[in-house]
């Protein structure tokens, strides 16, 4: 399967990221994005709240530019961040009332955020789900029927 540099880039830091124990979803710099962006919180700027579904005006120039930020736009940046937290079981955007996990650095709560994560990752670059593990089990059967 093909992939995209800004894939291959993105997973590899976050799967260093989750082994490590350095993902956590309420660090700017140790979130979702923030791993993929080398553990930068600049990217913060490009809305006014964590977890927003919003660019706001800086962020709104910089995706008008078409820049980018390790291959990814400031929409699509946004989306990665909302994906993951949506998934860890937050209400979002982010605020000391709104609901959270009990534990957000449980591994069970971050497995979850980031598979959702992948799935997101696959879908902006066109590419099929690599989490999706079902297909291996299909194609499993396929053969065994085909041999059978």
């Amino acid at each position: 399967m093909n992939t995209s540099q800004r894939f291959e880039s993105a997973i590899n830091k976050l799967y260093v990221a989750f082994n490590n124990n350095t993902l956590n979803p309420e660090c700017c710099k140790q979130c979702a994005v923030g791993n993929i962006l080398d553990n930068t919180d600049s990217w913060k700027h490009l809305s006014d709240n964590h977890g927003s579904f919003q660019l706001n005006y800086v962020g709104k120039v910089h995706q008008s530019f078409g820049r980018t930020f390790n291959g990814y736009t400031p929409l699509e940046l946004l989306q990665i961040e909302i994906t993951f937290l949506k998934a860890c079981g937050y209400q979002l955007p982010l605020h000391h009332k709104n609901k959270k996990p009990e534990n957000p650095t449980d591994k069970s709560v971050l497995f979850n955020g980031l598979s959702k994560v992948i799935e997101l990752l696959c879908k902006l670059d066109d590419i099929p789900n690599v989490m999706d593990y079902q297909e291996l089990f299909n194609h499993k059967k396929d053969k065994e029927l085909q041999n059978a």
